[in-house]
């Protein structure tokens, strides 16, 4: 397969996040505002559809994990190499390998993931801080739900740089949409500093379609210190409707250790 080349674009230059700025992500080392880590992802997710079509869409697995930033305005090309265990995914940029991943496709559909696991749980009406207690094991969190409109999911599509025809044609959303509410599921529920998206595992369980309402459900799995930076894990289930369409399993470090 032929890289899939992008003209990567930050997308939370002015969201609460300030990783995403110039002037904080200098201070922490950075040359500048990283792009999202769920939009990198969004880039190497054309490869896989590309590869096995909208069957992936439905019941197929990917991996991504971030190693160095992708910075707007920079080159981003996507390589997919098959082999026995799936299509390998690598992104690179200024000449570095900045992701990793993988992708398959299974035959059959996943099994349904049990409800009852997932609490439907709102958005906290006031964010405490994250920390250990509010982001503790256990921890039910909720998101505010997004009305999946064909304005959005257009201006969705053009500033993830998405060149498939797919989902304009046929209307329906973008696998890297799904991964983002993980991040919504920390952004409503706690007052965070500048975070990183570290990495994430998706399974694919259906289609999301233009006029959907989208919603998460998550709980924090883990929460921990390693090399001085605080983690917190996830494990999600997006629902498109009240019908699941992804599983996730989402790690970020909610308080990088140039903060602690």
């Amino acid at each position: 397969m032929q890289p899939y080349r992008v003209r990567a674009y930050n997308t939370a230059h002015d969201s609460e996040n300030k990783i995403h700025d110039d002037a904080v992500a200098r201070r922490f080392g950075f040359s500048g505002g990283l792009v999202p880590g769920v939009d990198v992802y969004a880039y190497m997710a054309h490869a896989p559809v590309a590869q096995f079509g909208r069957a992936w869409l439905e019941r197929g697995t990917a991996t991504c994990r971030f190693a160095k930033p992708v910075y707007d305005g920079d080159e981003a090309a996507v390589f997919a190499e098959p082999g026995a265990e799936g299509l390998a995914l690598r992104v690179e940029s200024r000449g570095e390998v900045c992701a990793t991943g993988l992708a398959t496709l299974s035959d059959a559909a996943a099994d349904e993931p049990d409800l009852a696991a997932f609490d439907a749980v709102p958005a906290r009406s006031e964010r405490p801080p994250a920390d250990e207690t509010s982001l503790a094991p256990g921890t039910r969190l909720g998101m505010r739900p997004l009305q999946l409109t064909p304005e959005f999911n257009a201006a969705y599509l053009d500033d993830v740089r998405e060149t498939d025809p797919l989902y304009a044609r046929e209307s329906l959303a973008h696998p890297g949409m799904m991964l983002r509410t993980c991040n919504w599921l920390l952004s409503h529920n706690v007052v965070l500093g500048p975070w990183m998206h570290v990495g994430s595992t998706i399974r694919n369980l259906g289609l999301v379609h233009v006029g959907d309402e989208i919603m998460a459900r998550g709980r924090v799995s883990a929460n921990y210190e390693r090399k001085g930076h605080r983690f917190v894990e996830l494990d999600a289930l997006v629902l498109a409707n009240g019908n699941p369409v992804a599983r996730i399993a989402h790690v970020a470090i909610y308080r990088p250790r140039q903060v602690a």
